[in-house]
């Protein structure tokens, strides 16, 4: 989960490397996309799961409460699903 003080807004997402993804989101030329806009981001938590379709589900899952509360608590006192 990423974080922009800029316009004040999280970011949810998944990938295999939280650098390259992190760098692609602060970086103006590459990032063609909504999250140019609050640059700079920074991780605000990274979990680990055992697999892709795993962390795609719980992305979908974060993203479904559409709940900056439920973001703050699972930054705060992990994942626990």
């Amino acid at each position: 989960m990423l974080y922009s003080e800029t316009i004040d807004k999280y970011y949810v997402g998944q990938t295999e490397d939280t650098g390259n993804r992190l760098s692609f989101h602060n970086d103006p030329e590459k990032n063609n996309i909504w999250t140019q806009c609050g640059i700079p981001w920074v991780v605000k938590i990274s979990i680990a799961f055992p697999s892709r379709t795993e962390a795609i589900k719980a992305e979908r899952f974060i993203k479904s409460q559409k709940s900056r509360k439920f973001i703050r608590e699972i930054i705060l006192n992990g994942w626990k699903k």
